[in-house]
Parts: C-alpha cells; sequence; structure tokens
C-alpha cells in the first residue's frame, strides 16, 4: 500500500506520524512511503532521514495526499488537510471526534475512512497508542502547572513543592487514569500535597500506596466542591473512552478558588472536564477567568515533538502495518477502531453520541 505522512499543520505540532525507523519496517514489508517536505523537522528527523530508508520526499501536501491512500498524522485533519482528502483515503490519527460535531460532518461528506488512535483497542482492553501520549500529557500538565503559577506568569508565585518550612502547593487531580497517574506521582515526587478523585476505589488505593503526600477520594461534588477551593492546581484527567468527557469541575468550583490558581484540562480534546475550560493552542495556551488560570491546549504533546514522536511510532507502526497488509479491515482491532466510513458514523459510542 502506499503510506502518506503529511506534514502536521495544527498550531505548534512538532510530532511526525511515523520516524524513520518505522518507515523503514513498512518498506521491508513491501509497501511504499511518501513523506511531505519538513514532516519530520521539529521531531529531529529530516527528509535526509527519510530519504536514506528509502521514502519518497514529495514537496508539498497536495503531491503527498496525491501519492498515497493511507494517510498516516498524528492530530485531527485541520482545514488545510481536508482540502486533499478524498473518498478513498484512509486516514489514521488522532481524532476525538465526539467533541468535534464539525469535522464529523466534514468527514461524512468527503466519504474517506476516518479510524482514530484513541479507539485501537487490544483484547486485555488496553488503549496502546492513546497510552503514551497519555503520560506525557500527564508529566507535562504538571510541569505546565507549577511554571504557570510562578508570580511572573501570574500565578500565586508559590513553589508547587515548597522548601524548608514554606507551605506545599496542592494539587487536585480529577480523574485517575494512566494520564492523572503520571500527574499524582509527579507532583508527589516534587513535594506536592496532591488529592486525586476518582470512582475507582482499587486504583485510588494504589496511588494512595505509590505517594508519600498522595490523598484519595472517591468522586463525588460536595467533596469536589470542598477540597478544589485550596487547591493551587487542578488537573482535569478524565476519560470516557469516544466519549464527550463530563463537566465535573463547575464553574461555582472554579469561582471559589483563589486568584493565581490554575488549571490544566487535559481532557480538553475530549471537550474538556471543566465547565470554564475552551481550547487553546501553544501560540496563546492560557487565558484567566474568575481570577484563575487556564490551560486548554488540544495537543499537549507537541510540546516535546521528539519524545512524544519517537513513542508514538512505536506503538502506531503495528496497527499502520495491518491497515496496509488488509484493505478489508481482517483485524478486529482495526475495523473496530473505525470511526467513519463512506460518509456514515460506525463507531457504536460515536453514533450514540450524536443521537
Amino acid at each position: 500500500m502506499k503510506i502518506g505522512i503529511p506534514r502536521e499543520m495544527k498550531i505548534l505540532e512538532g510530532r511526525v506520524g511515523l520516524t524513520p525507523e518505522a518507515c523503514g519496517l513498512l518498506i521491508e514489508a513491501g509497501h511504499q512511503i511518501f513523506v511531505q517536505h519538513g514532516a519530520g523537522c521539529l521531531s529531529g528527523y529530516d527528509d535526509n532521514d527519510y530519504r536514506s530508508i528509502g521514502c519518497h520526499v514529495v514537496e508539498d501536501a497536495h503531491a503527498l495526499y496525491q501519492s498515497a491512500e493511507l494517510i498516516v498524522k498524528v492530530k485531527e485533519p485541520v482545514e488545510s488537510d481536508l482540502l486533499h482528502l478524498k473518498p478513498h483515503h484512509i486516514v489514521f490519527s488522532f481524532l476525538h471526534l465526539a467533541a468535534n460535531k464539525p469535522l464529523v460532518d466534514q468527514l461524512c461528506e468527503i466519504g474517506c475512512t476516518a479510524i482514530a488512535f484513541e479507539s485501537v483497542v487490544t483484547e486485555d482492553n488496553q488503549r496502546p497508542i492513546l497510552s503514551p501520549m497519555s503520560h506525557i500529557a500527564g508529566k507535562l500538565a504538571i510541569q505546565i502547572g507549577a511554571h504557570l503559577l510562578h508570580q511572573p506568569m501570574g500565578g500565586k508565585g508559590i513553589l508547587l513543592g515548597g522548601v524548608g518550612d514554606a507551605d506545599k502547593g496542592l494539587v487536585v487531580v480529577v480523574g485517575a487514569g494512566q494520564a492523572g497517574t503520571e500527574a499524582v506521582k509527579l507532583a508527589d515526587r516534587m513535594g506536592a500535597n496532591v488529592t486525586v478523585f476518582d470512582i475507582n476505589e482499587q486504583r485510588l488505593s494504589e496511588l494512595k500506596a505509590s505517594g508519600e503526600r498522595v490523598c484519595t477520594q472517591v468522586s463525588n461534588a460536595s467533596t469536589l466542591a470542598e477540597i478544589i477551593v485550596d487547591a493551587d492546581l487542578v488537573v482535569g484527567a478524565v476519560l470516557i473512552p469516544d466519549k464527550h468527557a463530563p463537566k465535573l469541575v463547575t464553574e461555582a468550583m472554579v469561582k471559589s478558588m483563589k486568584k493565581g490558581s490554575v488549571i490544566v484540562d487535559i481532557a480538553i480534546d475530549q471537550g474538556g472536564c471543566v465547565e470554564t475550560m475552551r481550547p487553546t493552542n501553544y501560540e496563546s495556551p492560557t487565558y484567566t477567568r474568575h481570577g484563575v488560570t487556564h490551560f486548554g491546549v488540544t495537543n499537549m504533546p507537541g510540546a516535546v515533538p521528539r519524545t512524544a514522536s519517537q513513542a508514538l511510532s512505536a506503538v502506531i507502526a503495528p496497527s499502520v502495518l495491518k491497515i496496509a497488509d488488509s484493505r478489508a479491515f481482517e483485524h478486529d482491532t482495526i475495523r473496530n477502531a473505525i470511526n467513519i466510513t463512506q460518509g456514515q458514523i460506525v463507531l457504536p459510542a460515536l453514533i450514540e453520541e450524536f443521537a
């Protein structure tokens, strides 16, 4: 199959769908790889790295989409991508369509097949492609949040982990999935006090045992409202697979927080779990509402493209090979990850979302 890797067009998105190493494996399997000029440069891979292992480097997006049938990219297609998509194309990328009805409509109108990274589920109910990006986003949420708490950034002027007799910051993490877990662990290692909310009591027990300063709470609105008042940093990390995230952090809760506090909503790709959060990008990542700094960048791992591309490419490659080897989608993990095909929504969770 002819596989295309376009340059990402989302603002300051530096990741690339496949590294040269992964491309080499696909070429060895008999597939042709077309790479748009400059697609890997922000991840540290220049055009010659791709040429050296047998990829065809094409000058622009038009040539890339004309050359390839399977399009492997990182983030969902934006307007400049949609101009080139045709009914015969298969798009394999993060899509997060539950929070993006306009894109659903556009992909249906084009008639292409759209397969979502986040919808790939293994037999043991793991999401192997989503997982590494969740780990990165969880770590970044604490690093970014800690920076935004600095006074020059408009924050409270606190060091998250404190020092000596100084107060430690309080981090509240809503959701103890993979992203939330990474946020909890890093905040604890930095010396902050951490309270994590989730409905999975076993997961909470594991997290409680993992850190010196980790407190756990079974999720309920009244307890969250009580604790969030004193939070310096709130991390939203709620995931309901393939569905819009619930608004667990209400506007009233945000209003109760102290001026200069920070909220980072990792769930913003799926619509966000904070009522006052809206999508932002790395050109203008934050805004202030009710005196609280909001960070809602929809491609958080794009800030560390070298690390993220290497981690992502390693878990994408096996699925790309399955798609390329079987256009009939004989593999359950691929067939069940199709969100849209031939102008129709086919993913059950997405059908339910827009019913």
